[in-house]
């Protein structure tokens, strides 16, 4: 007997229906359009023309650009992780720990601290910056003696830290950070006393609160907040003692610089310019220390 239109298949034409390779117990007539591998009504999708399987729209087959190309990405360009604020918690960690371990044995700063020459004349320095400890400039950003110091940094860490994170994705997050230590660090190279003693993740911090202004800014947030605590901050840092001021400038003039990178580069140039800037900034910081070297050495 024939079959009329569009009553249900035979057992003959269920036999002969291919089975869904992700779910071999289920029979389907329908293909993907780009690999031909048979998928069943739950693993279909959508596509220009036909339907797809899973694999082709995860590996962007079907789009004719590379993968990268349709991953959600942050303001800045960067990826969006699971955690957005991994990065922030992770060096929070690697601060806390110095701090404990200081605690235990209070030599261990000792050698972290950022110092240009030491001891002070007129005996022979052995140590420092200038004698080419140059790794001070990055050590002595997380390294903290007082309970209220690392506390405050911390929090401040945590409050622009997250949002930024967030904002620029981790790797970009990441380089302001470091460029902003370090441009805090070389500052104070150039500008303190050299036998003063500097530490502290205070460059990197005030880095942050010059992006996150000029995020702000970019995003037409309300600048009020930002500017009182940024202001309230400078003040501490002009009207307290024993405070490596050049470090919060240095700092600061470094996050909006890059900050104002990350956030404002055309979309067709940019990684070029957001890294360009953070490698022109970490130039400066590099042309600063051989400058001050050679006028302590």
């Amino acid at each position: 007997m024939d079959q009329a239109p569009g009553s249900p298949p035979g057992p003959q034409d269920a036999q002969s229906l291919p089975t869904c390779y992700r779910h071999p117990d289920r029979d389907t007539g329908i293909r993907c359009t780009r690999c031909e591998r048979p998928i069943c009504p739950e693993c279909m999708v959508s596509a220009s023309v036909g339907f797809q399987c899973p694999e082709c729209v995860r590996n962007g087959s079907g789009t004719g650009h590379a993968p990268s190309a349709t991953t959600p990405r942050t303001l800045a360009g960067g990826t969006i992780p699971a955690d957005p604020q991994l990065l922030t918690k992770i060096l929070i960690g690697i601060n806390l720990a110095v701090f404990l371990v200081g605690q235990i044995r209070p030599s261990f700063v000792d050698h972290l601290v950022l110092v240009a020459k030491w001891p002070p004349a007129p005996f022979v320095a052995t140590e420092g910056v200038a004698e080419g400890q140059w790794y001070l400039l990055f050590t002595s950003m997380f390294a903290h003696q007082a309970i209220w110091h690392i506390g405050f940094n911390m929090l401040s860490l945590w409050w622009l830290g997250g949002p930024l994170e967030a904002a620029l994705g981790r790797v970009r997050y990441l380089a302001l950070y470091i460029v902003s230590g370090l441009a805090g660090s070389a500052l104070t190279y150039v500008l303190a006393a050299p036998s003063s003693g500097s530490l502290g993740a205070s460059g990197a911090i005030f880095g942050l609160f010059g992006a996150t202004a000029v995020l702000m800014r970019r995003l037409n947030r309300d600048m009020r907040p930002i500017i009182a605590l940024l202001v309230i901050n400078l003040i501490f840092t002009f009207g307290m003692s024993n405070i490596a001021w050049q470090a919060h400038i240095g700092g600061l003039v470094a996050g909006v610089v890059i900050g104002y990178a990350m956030v404002h580069a055309p979309r067709e140039r940019r990684s070029l310019i957001q890294y360009g800037v953070c490698a022109v900034v970490l130039a400066v910081v590099v042309v600063m220390t051989l400058i001050r070297t050679s006028q302590l050495v």
